[in-house]
């Protein structure tokens, strides 16, 4: 195994901050003396069944664990995924049926080892433990945190003062959370950085256990293609690891030129020596962005879907964005009207989900037939057959005209 110093040095590259380093340093010394590798831990609620950009940046991290010869437990929360995890909502979230929680692990289990390394990777799940827990058992949990730690947590705290409803089973969640810790003895668990109260009430429960405390170990929250939020399927500024490479390729260009150092640093394998390049060439003006964008893009698709496939999304990219051509794989359409309003055509197609939708896109500017853009939301436009409709960046159509 890697030295100490080794170790920390990948372990903390591109971490938001650990609780602590001097007790990470300890286990890792630890471990090195007894030959015990550590445990590490991360919970996942599947509360959607794809996995995104956002989650690798922690699972790479997992998979940095396992590189350096430490045990990984991939922690499914079938159970907790049934509350819904609180953090950073103004409301109480959806609750999810055990069918729709186990669908989507199933899912989320074939998309994983993309990244983590299968035969080193532990795949719990915490209703394991959870379902067999007696009603005593959920009252010594509860004793072990209070009220007033709990309203410290930022969501919580805010909806008290506005008045908003909080229920005692949000409260139960991060005990949930912390006494997974428990149950699998972890040395350390990672999360995002809006993880960090849950993760700190685990290192409090596992105390009450008399347990030693684990390392939390927070990663950023990588910034979503808008450029604002955090990525989030839900508000549709993410990027799938099993998205197609052409939508991959195509996303990932679409990011600000700001994204593109951390989505390097975060999101790629790449090492040292080159992110020192990244940087200096996003510093100097003679470098047009674009082409780093390029390296980035690639970069991802060939992670996820193999070099050839990344060498041919770039040709396609080049071909259709920065050419101005119709990709070779457009979608057909079989209209058989002569004139059809063109809000309906948009959402029979697929290609806007509500006529609202449509309206919203005619009125952006964002929808052409045959290169002309359209501006009028109530036009009804003659079709021959064999027209391109855009919409946006990458959305295409051809229509094909029949006969009734």
């Amino acid at each position: 195994m890697a030295s100490v110093q080794e170790q920390m040095d990948v372990i903390l590259r591109g971490t938001a901050e650990v609780i602590s380093e001097e007790e990470l340093e300890h286990k890792i010394e630890k471990s090195l003396k007894t030959g015990e590798p550590l445990t590490v831990k991360q919970g996942f609620d599947p509360t959607a069944p794809d996995i995104h950009l956002g989650h690798t940046v922690s699972l790479r991290k997992l998979r940095r664990f396992q590189d350096l010869g430490h045990k990984v437990v991939f922690l499914i929360g079938d159970f907790t995924g049934m509350i819904g995890d609180p953090s950073g909502r103004s409301e109480m979230r959806k609750r999810l049926s055990q069918k729709e929680v186990l669908q989507n692990a199933r899912t989320y289990q074939e998309q994983v080892f993309k990244i983590l390394d299968p035969e080193k990777t532990v795949v719990a799940f915490n209703s394991s433990w959870c379902e067999p827990m007696k009603f005593e058992d959920v009252l010594v949990l509860t004793s072990k945190y209070t009220v007033a730690r709990m309203l410290e947590r930022d969501d919580f705290s805010q909806r008290y003062k506005q008045g908003k409803p909080i229920t005692i089973m949000e409260f139960l969640y991060p005990l949930i959370q912390a006494y997974d810790s428990v149950a699998l003895k972890a040395d350390v668990e990672v999360g995002g950085t809006d993880q960090k109260f849950n993760l700190l009430v685990g290192r409090d429960v596992q105390r009450e256990y008399g347990q030693e405390p684990q390392v939390a170990l927070m990663m950023p929250l990588l910034v979503g293609t808008d450029g604002q939020e955090k990525m989030s399927k839900s508000l549709g500024n993410y990027i799938g690891i099993n998205e197609p490479p052409d939508e991959m390729y195509g996303k990932t260009m679409s990011i600000p030129d700001f994204l593109i150092y951390p989505y390097f640093e975060l999101a790629t394998d790449i090492d040292a020596s080159e992110l020192a390049e990244v940087r200096r060439a996003l510093e100097d003006p003679q470098v047009n962005p674009m082409e780093l964008k390029k390296k980035l893009a690639r970069r991802l698709v060939a992670m996820y879907h193999g070099e050839e496939a990344a060498k041919r999304a770039e040709e396609e990219f080049d071909r259709v964005f920065r050419r101005r051509e119709v990709p070779e794989d457009v979608p057909e359409y079989v209209l058989k009207e002569d004139r059809v309003w063109i809000v309906r055509l948009l959402t029979a197609s697929g290609l806007a989900s509500s006529n609202s939708e449509a309206r919203r896109l005619i009125a952006q500017g964002g929808v052409y037939v045959n290169g002309e853009r359209v501006t009028d939301t109530s036009v009804e436009m003659e079709f021959k057959g064999g027209e391109i409709v855009k919409v946006g960046k990458r959305k295409f159509l051809r229509v094909i005209r029949t006969s009734l």
